[in-house]
Formats: C-alpha cells, sequence, structure tokens
C-alpha cells in the first residue's frame, strides 16, 4: 500500500479513537463507547521516513537519485530519525488505546520489540536491543557484528498509539545505502532471509508475529477482510 495513503488511513484510524476517548468524558460510565484497537500489517513500495526528530541530512540522496531510485521521502510525525520501508519488509502499525494495556510508553516499545525478538526465535536467529537504541539487533554487544533487523518509530498521544516497526524480512538492503538509518552511522543493517540464507513466508511470519503479539499484549486478534 501506497505510504501517504496508509499514513492517512492511520491516522483516521488514531483521530476515531482519541475523539471516542474525549467524547467519553462528558457521559456516565454506563454509557460510555469503547474504543477499538488495531493492528495493521503492510508492506510499502520504496520510501524513506524522517521522523519529528530525524536530520534530514540523513538522507545523503536528492530528488533526483530518488526518482531513480522510484522511492519517495516523507517527513512525518513519529518519533525517531531515517528509515526505509519497501516491499519484503514487513511494516506494523499497532493503534492501541494504551488504557485498555498499560500506560507506559517505554513498557510499550520494549513489548514491541520482544515480540519481534520472540518470532526470530522461531527461525533460530537470536534478536537483542542494543543500549540506548530502540530497536531489534543481532549481535548488539559485539562493535564490528552488530547490525539492526527491525526498526521502530511511535507516536503517542492521549495514549493512544500509531505508526510502529518496519522488520527486515525480505528487504533489499542496498536501499539503507542512501540514507544514515535511525542516525546511526557505525552499525549495519540486516534482513531475515539474509541471516538465514533464503526467503521467508510472509503469510506464516505474520501468523508468527501476531501469536506473540497477543500473548505478549494478553489479547485477541481477529482478522478484518
Amino acid at each position: 500500500m501506497d505510504y501517504k495513503a496508509c499514513w492517512d488511513y492511520q491516522e483516521n484510524l488514531f483521530n476515531e479513537i482519541i475523539s471516542q476517548k474525549i467524547a467519553n468524558r462528558s457521559l456516565e460510565q454506563d454509557q460510555q463507547v469503547i474504543t477499538k484497537n488495531h493492528l495493521l500489517f503492510v508492506e510499502h513500495p520504496h520510501v524513506y521516513t524522517l521522523g519529528k526528530s530525524g536530520d534530514t541530512s540523513h538522507l545523503l540522496i536528492n530528488e533526483d537519485e530518488l526518482q531513480q531510485k522510484n522511492a519517495s521521502y516523507y517527513k512525518i510525525n513519529r518519533g525517531g530519525d531515517i528509515t526505509y520501508h519497501g516491499p519484503g519488509q514487513l511494516v506494523g502499525y499497532p493503534i492501541l488505546d494504551l488504557d485498555h494495556f498499560f500506560t507506559d510508553i517505554h513498557k510499550y516499545l520494549r513489548l514491541l520489540e520482544e515480540t519481534v525478538i520472540l518470532t526470530l526465535d522461531e527461525y533460530g536467529i537470536k534478536g537483542g536491543r542494543s543500549k540506548g537504541e530502540t530497536g531489534v539487533w543481532l549481535d548488539p554487544d559485539d562493535f564490528f557484528k552488530a547490525r539492526k533487523i527491525c526498526a521502530f518509530g511511535v507516536r503517542c498521544s492521549r495514549w493512544v498509539t500509531m505508526h510502529g516497526w518496519g522488520f527486515n524480512v525480505n528487504s533489499d538492503l542496498d536501499y539503507f545505502s542512501h540514507i544514515i538509518p535511525c542516525g546511526i552511522q557505525d552499525k549495519a543493517v540486516t534482513s531475515l532471509n539474509r541471516e538465514i540464507g533464503q526467503d521467508v513466508n510472509i503469510p506464516e511470519i505474520k501468523k508468527i508475529l501476531q501469536k506473540n503479539f497477543s500473548k505478549l499484549f494478553e489479547c485477541e486478534l481477529v482478522l478484518l477482510t
């Protein structure tokens, strides 16, 4: 799905939840409407996105070169710096009312990371965290081997979340060479198919991510078509 179209779709869901939370304040408890929660999975055409705290110099190509790479570029309203999305990367957008779960954004990010870490484990890959750097890494404690396999950037307002993760499953990693990923200059990126030596079945890994997300967030996911 086109990045901007999906961003607009997220914004609509996000704003619906916030509007309902505001409306509930003026209602008696037995009249309040329970807010909905969503987990979106998507792959985007080639696109670079820059978060609110990002540095524009971390995009290393100009507009003409973006067109040659058939890529687009957006400054967006999530946290974090610059990242890449594209075919083969499984993007997850949890749009949650954290009042249903816990009001702790640090815990929220750690559980998102853990969702990916548990999923990697089912493919025989040990994922971990790099101190002070949000994301899921391989060999994070080895300066020469550390490489990021999943990046995170979220927005949260009134304890409602949007944006999420970019999990390099079957990604074309060449596109990362045109940015300083997440503003981190001295560490590489990788993908699951590179690590295991073969492409990954996307429907299969979606089911595994759903299972682990449900377990960690103690919720039941209902598939909407």
